[in-house]
């Protein structure tokens, strides 16, 4: 029986993966380096490579990529204390699992800047569990993330459900024994789920395939 789901965060219950590459391909661009998002879906969403790599690989000088970054990283902590969107029917499969099953977030990203990006969205309350960056020594691919979140709710594997984005947070899931339903985003469809229990359009989905794996009906 299915007691918990666990989602990621960025680029699946808001749009900042978009956002982020945006601004990172505009820094690379005014240092007079072109960022393909192919090139990034495949090799920052989904192998887990760091900025200052691809820009290394791209040709980018040390000395200049230290000051590219800076100032993407001064524009993106500046746009997240904005209101970030939600990703389609995000707001709406929250609520419909609330009550049902225990919720937990699986993030990359460090505490302050998920309460950030959701400060206006009110979700945050529907978790039990948050697990950011800063709670683990080796991120996702590594399966580190998801067992701590499944040692905080005191479940086994396969009472869980991941939800993930891309190859990395499947590599994740998959590799701490979780069956992982994955919602490509337009930056990470590019990328191969061989490993996804199920791949969806949106996250209504992800309720359609709770409802299937429990054998539970929504109330009319």
């Amino acid at each position: 029986m299915i007691e918990a789901v666990l989602w990621d965060n960025d680029g699946l219950l808001v749009d900042s993966e978009a956002m982020f590459f945006e601004l990172t391909r505009d820094a690379f661009a005014e240092a007079g380096f072109l960022l393909d998002s192919g090139f990034w879906g495949v090799e920052y969403l989904g192998h887990g490579k760091h900025s200052s790599t691809l820009a290394r690989e791209l040709g980018m000088s040390p000395e200049l990529i230290g000051s590219v970054l800076e100032g993407r990283n001064e524009a993106f902590m500046e746009r997240i204390r904005r209101p970030m969107p939600l990703l389609p029917q995000v707001h709406e499969t929250i609520l419909a699992l609330a009550g049902k099953v225990r919720l937990g977030v699986v993030t990359g990203s460090p505490r302050e800047k998920l309460d950030l990006m959701h400060q206006s969205s009110g979700l945050l309350e529907y978790f039990d569990v948050i697990i950011t960056d800063d709670e683990v020594r080796n991120p996702k691919p590594h399966p580190e993330p998801y067992l701590k979140a499944m040692e905080f709710l005191g479940l086994e594997a396969a009472d869980c459900l991941a939800v993930e984005d891309s190859l990395r947070g499947l590599s994740s899931a998959h590799a701490a024994g979780i069956a992982c339903i994955v919602v490509p985003n337009k930056l990470t469809r590019i990328q191969c789920f061989d490993l996804a229990f199920a791949v969806e359009d949106d996250v209504s989905g992800v309720l359609k395939q709770y409802l299937a794996l429990t054998g539970r009906t929504m109330p009319l």
